[in-house]
């Protein structure tokens, strides 16, 4: 996806949705909100907190709002895009401009607004720490360099070794799934690296 500078950037750079997106974009630029880029979409913040941002993707357009949880939404119109993932954010689609309800929408960003001025918000939870399963741990015991191949790997990678064998329900699958891992640990290969996009 392509990443973009500025607002003029990003609306021009759209393949589609271009009038409803200036249409937003004047909406906002009604407000306090003070407007930026971040990670290449527009973004409308207060007191440098993100509130909202406007995004286009092929078949909407939409809203986003960082703290849409804490939203009464009355229109039962936010949707949760990443489902236990995003604990906060929620989205407002338009798949046309008649589609978009003016004095709702700006209804929805003024208590968004009104919400980050409270300081109310949904802090990410805190991950736990990684714990270490006692097959994992004999095989680093019996071998340092594996230990030491491990210690290298980043704290996701670390992560998905260590469910991959807590989560097996036997202990035949746990010493299987550990034959299959010390390989690739060896080689500072993550468990799911051939699916991530390089």
């Amino acid at each position: 996806m392509k990443s973009f500078k500025t607002v003029d950037d990003f609306i021009s750079g759209q393949e589609k949705w271009k009038d409803e997106l200036v249409y937003l974009r004047e909406l906002f630029l009604n407000t306090e909100l003070e407007e930026t880029v971040k990670w290449g979409f527009p973004v409308y913040t207060i007191n440098n907190k993100n509130v909202i941002g406007l995004g286009s993707f092929k078949s909407y357009f939409g809203v986003w709002f960082f703290q849409g949880a804490l939203l009464q939404d009355k229109k039962k119109v936010l949707i949760n895009a990443q489902e236990g993932k995003t604990v906060a954010m929620r989205q407002w689609r338009f798949d046309s401009r008649e589609e978009v309800d003016e004095p709702s929408l700006m209804s929805y960003i003024a208590e968004a607004i009104a919400n980050q001025k409270a300081g109310r918000e949904i802090k990410p939870e805190k991950k736990k720490p990684l714990l270490i399963p006692d097959h994992l741990q004999q095989a680093f015991d019996k071998d340092l360099s594996l230990k030491q191949s491990f210690e290298v790997l980043n704290l996701t990678k670390k992560r998905e070794y260590a469910e991959y064998i807590e989560t097996a329900k036997q202990e035949s699958t746990k010493v299987k799934r550990l034959e299959k891992i010390i390989p690739m640990i060896s080689e500072g290969i993550g468990l799911n690296d051939k699916y991530r996009k390089s």
